[in-house]
């Protein structure tokens, strides 16, 4: 293997995974699952993909305290003080502040990327070497860089970056971010050619990103850099369970990429897809001749078209008649609804569900 001293990675899965209930649930969500079948779960095969280039302990693991035993049994060669447990749940710019302020302690010359832990990678090599590029550009730039794919279909359930000018090999600057934009919108931005798909995949120097944190989370930083994790990591442990509530709730691209200076996008080619919605699992997978996608599961079906079905290993499924649904089968949970756009509507039936019946079925 060879040794890119500089290059770190954090693997995000601290997510819910709300959109993909009921097969994800809160106290066991899709990260911490075998959601195909190959033996392995989404957080085990991001991990895989890392560590076959960079070294194991340039590897961090953000999570939520409710998750740190899924995450130990899961990755039981990485130890405590690579696994960074978030006392509640925020979105990813915490995570990637507590990131920064832990690799600069430990290399003030690091480069790291955040690879969220519910994505599928078709091309390991093609995405191997991006990453490499990607961090070798954000060593020597001092930028904000995230990777695009071209879109392949007009999906509302992705956010979207607007290239601007060329700047060298693959990087373009970014002009704009739209975050899940309706059908229409994302048919246009398809078509214009000057629209990528966010991966969510998003790299940086740790010295630059700790100047353009410390313009959003002045106090939070300033207090979390009096603390030495080497000498002391429960002392950091403790710090952030009584303060990370103090971290706004901002997602890396409404915090730090969309409308700054700066911002970079590497085109990439890959093969990609986001875990994080029934639909889009459908889109990312094949699909049988009438058009279903049909997920590790054991079915008869007859006269069906377009539907994505998930069933548990001792079930039979006899489906007839069905066109464009959602079947997923989990545990005291049976979902079927309209394939179509389900992001929105599955989440109004878990606050439904929760409303009406607790936490039981969520």
């Amino acid at each position: 293997m060879t040794n890119y001293e500089n290059y770190y990675c954090l693997i995000l899965a601290g997510g819910k995974g709300r959109r993909l209930w009921p097969c994800s649930r809160e106290n066991y969500p899709k990260q911490f699952i075998d959601f195909f079948g190959t033996g392995r779960t989404l957080l085990q095969q991001t991990y895989d993909r890392m560590a076959k280039f960079l070294p194991a302990d340039h590897i961090f693991i953000n999570t939520n305290i409710n998750y740190m035993d899924l995450v130990a049994e899961q990755l039981p060669d990485v130890p405590r003080e690579r696994i960074m447990a978030e006392p509640i749940h925020r979105n990813t710019v915490p995570s990637i502040a507590w990131a920064t302020h832990r690799l600069l302690h430990i290399n003030p010359k690091a480069s790291f990327i955040a690879v969220p832990s519910d994505q599928l990678i078709i091309n390991e090599d093609a995405f191997r070497q991006n990453v490499i590029d990607g961090l070798t550009f954000v060593t020597y730039n001092n930028a904000l860089l995230t990777m695009g794919i071209k879109p392949t279909r007009p999906e509302p359930g992705y956010g979207y970056i607007q290239l601007a000018e060329h700047l060298e090999h693959d990087v373009y600057l970014a002009k704009t971010f739209t975050e899940k934009p309706d059908r229409e919108f994302a048919k246009t931005f398809m078509e214009s050619g000057e629209f990528y798909w966010n991966t969510g995949l998003f790299l940086a120097n740790v010295e630059h990103l700790k100047e353009r944190l410390s313009a959003i989370l002045p106090f939070v930083l300033r207090k979390l850099d009096d603390i030495n994790f080497y000498a002391s990591p429960e002392q950091e442990d403790t710090y952030m369970l009584e303060h990370f509530s103090s971290y706004p709730n901002l997602s890396v691209e409404t915090g730090l990429l969309d409308g700054a200076d700066g911002v970079c996008v590497m085109k990439c080619d890959f093969g990609w897809a986001d875990i994080g919605t029934w639909h889009g699992i459908y889109e990312a997978l094949p699909k049988s001749t009438d058009g279903n996608v049909v997920i590790n599961s054991d079915v008869i079906i007859e006269n069906s078209h377009d539907n994505v079905i998930k069933l548990p290993k001792d079930k039979l499924g006899v489906i007839d008649g069905l066109d464009g649904f959602i079947v997923a089968d989990k545990g005291n949970v049976l979902l079927i609804c309209k394939k179509e756009d389900s992001s929105d509507l599955i989440r109004k039936y878990v606050n439904e569900v929760r409303m009406k019946n607790g936490d039981r079925f969520v």
